[in-house]
């Protein structure tokens, strides 16, 4: 592939990201931040966690996407009496009436999709939302000593309310990981709300068409990787991520307000975010920028703050906060 080729092939995958946002925003009004780190997400091939009170437009922005691309969607609403089964699928007694003989079929759940919505995540106990963790991570569903493989492309996009609420469970810390961002849903500005209620008040439904395809997607997910990240930036998102560990880091707000710190796999989500980010404002290098605008979504939920932090009324976000600016960025 020539240069000119290659750069006409990078400019016609750029318009149809722009293409795919533009179609979002005809359904859902403002939330421009939360869009973007959804589309980040999905460039960087992750599973997004978005939190907010209800009411806010998380499942409406979830299926905007889901009608945006040309992917298969299913939705779960968690309830406290979902089981696993319920996700993944269960096995089903059938008979061969050629034969008579008895056999067991593996009958696919929601999960088998490519993007899945899991609504309203912990409202269902832990034993039913470990169901998601194999999925999440390998891409495949063990059951009865079978491995089945998910399609590609495949997201879990998952809602959840502030635990705050009532009947809600916190989720396991393993689940929380595999979260690529946990993305913010706040309430909307008043112009914006003034024009959510005329919106959806009158007689104009906005219909969304699909403007992107599973492999255009892939297309994108393969360009992200290729996003130059230089050696400086790299080794200093290291330090960030490894000075959110009591036991090494340099800050003592840090070992005051944090139990437990972020793993390797917070570093391995920040350089793919920076790299998505880049690439969603059309750039092939991530800049420092890049990581100061997502380290809040990656790292908020990887961190285990202690009852002093709690005392003090201090958040993930505060941590966060205190670390950009004490490490100085390349």
């Amino acid at each position: 592939m020539t240069q000119a080729s290659s750069e006409t092939e990078i400019a016609l995958q750029l318009q149809a990201l722009t293409a795919l946002r533009e179609a979002i925003a005809r359904a859902v009004v403002g939330q421009h931040e939360v869009v973007e780190q959804l589309l980040i997400g999905l460039l960087a091939g992750g599973h997004c966690l978005l939190e907010g009170v209800p009411g806010l437009g998380k499942t409406l922005l979830v299926r905007s996407l889901g009608q945006a691309l040309a992917l298969e969607f299913r939705r779960i609403q968690f309830t406290p009496d979902l089981m696993p089964g319920d996700i993944i699928g269960t096995e089903l007694l059938e008979e061969d009436h050629g034969t008579g003989k008895r056999y067991f079929r593996f009958q696919q759940g929601p999960v088998f999709t490519h993007l899945l919505l899991a609504d309203e995540l912990n409202r269902t106990p832990p034993k039913t939302q470990s169901a998601l963790l194999e999925a999440m991570q390998e891409r495949t569903v063990s059951y009865a000593g079978a491995t089945h493989a998910l399609p590609r492309p495949f997201f879990v996009l998952a809602t959840q309310n502030p635990l705050e609420q009532a009947g809600t469970y916190p989720l396991p810390e393993a689940q929380l990981d595999r979260f690529l961002l946990q993305i913010r849903v706040d309430y909307p500005a008043e112009a914006e709300e003034r024009a959510i209620v005329a919106r959806t008040t009158g007689s104009d439904d906005a219909a969304i068409e699909a403007v992107m395809s599973g492999a255009q997607l892939l297309a994108l997910q393969a360009l992200t990787r290729q996003v130059h990240v230089g050696d400086e930036l790299l080794a200093w998102i290291v330090r960030l991520v490894r000075a959110t560990r009591p036991a090494h880091s340099p800050l003592t707000a840090v070992r005051e307000w944090v139990r437990w710190g972020a793993g390797p796999r917070a570093g391995q989500a920040l350089v793919l975010a920076a790299k998505a980010r880049a690439l969603l404002h059309g750039r092939l290098a991530a800049t420092r920028e890049d990581v100061h605008a997502l380290a809040p979504a990656v790292l908020r939920h990887r961190l285990l703050l202690s009852f002093a932090a709690e005392a003090e009324h201090k958040g993930a976000d505060d941590v966060v906060a205190a670390l950009l600016a004490a490490l100085p960025a390349p």
